[in-house]
């Protein structure tokens, strides 16, 4: 009786750890990375619209209500709430009339969580480059759409010294 009772436990172990196994693989299988890649996009988009028609709101759309961003030059930025206030500030201050372009460089995405690395270019009023960077953003579905839960962006543009 002893001997079938453990070999009834390694029999339940192993079938539990390929169920285990298997089931994860059917979840990673079940992600269509192409539509990841559509949506996170999308949001991409809709920030630059939002930049570009000076909608703070509309920009702030893309992140979740307890976001952090971390913003070149700044503090981290706390909450959805303070991030549209900062990018408000930014708009009413600009007069460049200048625009981003935001594009997917790398994805990376498992269940409900997406990482991007991506690329910005800013372009002046006539579509000259004038500067660019990075960014990473990590998404985090909610209510079944993607929100932005913190972002981090650098510039590949050397800092002017006065030297």
């Amino acid at each position: 009786m002893k001997k079938t009772m453990k070999l009834f436990t390694v029999l339940s172990f192993f079938i539990l750890i390929i169920t285990a196994c298997s089931t994860k693989e059917k979840e990673e299988e079940a992600l269509d990375m192409e539509q990841v890649k559509i949506e996170i996009q999308a949001l991409e988009d809709a920030y630059a619209a939002g930049e570009k028609a000076k909608d703070a709101a509309a920009v702030a759309n893309y992140y979740s209500e307890n976001a952090v961003s971390y913003s070149r030059n700044k503090e981290p930025i706390k909450g959805k709430a303070a991030i549209q206030e900062s990018i408000a500030m930014s708009i009413a201050s600009d007069t460049t009339g200048t625009y981003n372009v935001y594009k997917i460089v790398d994805l990376f995405a498992e269940g409900d969580t997406a990482i991007e690395v991506g690329s910005w270019t800013e372009f002046d009023t006539d579509g000259n480059e004038l500067q660019n960077g990075n960014y990473m953003s990590y998404f985090e579905k909610r209510d079944g759409k993607y929100v932005c839960v913190r972002d981090m962006s650098t510039t590949t543009t050397p800092v002017k010294s006065d030297m």
